[in-house]
């Protein structure tokens, strides 16, 4: 059957779709969000399963559940998406399309399975940032613009056809948080736009670049990121620091150490010209105002931060109960 043709062919064809939303993090709410306040059918959703946390091994439930318990929709937390009860289950829902927004990696007997596919909202202008965190590395590498962007899932992740995208400017001093509640919003929007537009049959997708076996094209990526990423090297430039800490704030912090502990750095100055501590890494205080670490050519000089075992606090507060050895 053309799959093509059994796509509503209406203003307000979207509607009718049955759809499935897998998600898990509170980026994917503002998705669900938007497809249920524009009228969608959302006929199942796909989460992670609840996991223990916290001091107390709490079970927590992730935001899109929660999200999916408030509006009573059905949900599924499978441990395995190759596993035959889960397959059934998913089957049984008769889906017209899946919407997967920050989910993971799907195979592909799930992500084939509607007659209409697969649709991915990224983070990123794809092809660049293709990865588990383009909002963390497009900062991180100091990115002045980055983008959403929608796609058909295909076997290699992040890789499918393109169907819409849209550019947004990161501010000089933009965080990782700040990008990444401003990009939620707008790729919800976009994600709307691009299932509207497949029901007028307005969309074309358009291949990446850098798919094919004979495109070596130089691409960005966005690796996972882990605590090597997140150490801060002071031997660097100052603005490769400062981008270091704008990229990992809030989540999951860039760090150094303080007197044999580590100190998470979440928002600083960055400060160019040679700072009076001896060399990179030395940190300098007046023990009231400042705390500053210097690089190779500057300094950092921390606004707010968290001390291990500590909680989060500005700078004028951190230096009023701590004690220097020196």
């Amino acid at each position: 059957m053309n799959k093509a043709a059994i796509i509503p062919d209406l203003e307000e064809g979207y509607k009718t779709l049955r759809i499935i939303f897998m998600g898990t993090p509170e980026f994917a709410v503002a998705s669900l969000t938007k497809l249920l306040e524009a009228g969608c059918t959302i006929v199942g959703v796909v989460t992670a399963p609840d996991k223990a946390a916290g001091r107390g091994l709490q079970v927590q439930q992730c935001a899109v559940k929660q999200y999916a318990l408030e509006q009573g929709l059905l949900i599924l937390q499978p441990e395995k998406l190759k596993a035959p009860e889960f397959l059934e289950q998913l089957k049984a829902l008769h889906a017209d399309l899946q919407v997967v927004v920050a989910f993971r990696m799907l195979p592909e007997l799930v992500w084939n399975m509607p007659q209409m596919g697969t649709i991915n909202l990224h983070g990123s202008l794809l092809p660049d940032y293709r990865g588990a965190a383009p909002i963390n590395w497009a900062i991180i590498n100091g990115e002045k613009e980055t983008g959403v962007t929608t796609f058909k899932l295909q076997h290699e992740i992040d890789t499918g056809n393109i169907l819409l995208s849209e550019k947004i400017s990161i501010g000089k001093d933009e965080t990782a948080g700040e990008l990444h509640d401003q990009m939620k919003e707008i790729g919800a929007s976009l994600l709307l736009r691009t299932l509207q537009g497949l029901c007028k049959h307005e969309l074309r997708e358009s291949p990446q670049r850098g798919t094919a076996e004979t495109e070596h094209p130089i691409l960005k990526h966005a690796p996972k990121i882990n605590t090597e990423t997140c150490r801060i090297n002071w031997n660097k430039p100052v603005q490769e620091v400062y981008n270091l800490i704008r990229g990992l704030s809030p989540h999951p912090g860039a760090f150094t150490r303080l007197q044999d502990r580590t100190l998470k750095i979440f928002h600083a100055h960055a400060v160019m010209g040679l700072s009076t501590a001896a060399s990179p890494g030395d940190y300098e205080t007046n023990r009231k105002t400042y705390l500053r670490y210097a690089c190779r050519d500057g300094y950092i000089q921390i606004t707010e931060l968290q001390l291990e075992g500590k909680k989060k606090m500005q700078v004028e507060d951190f230096l009023r109960g701590f004690h220097f050895n020196n």
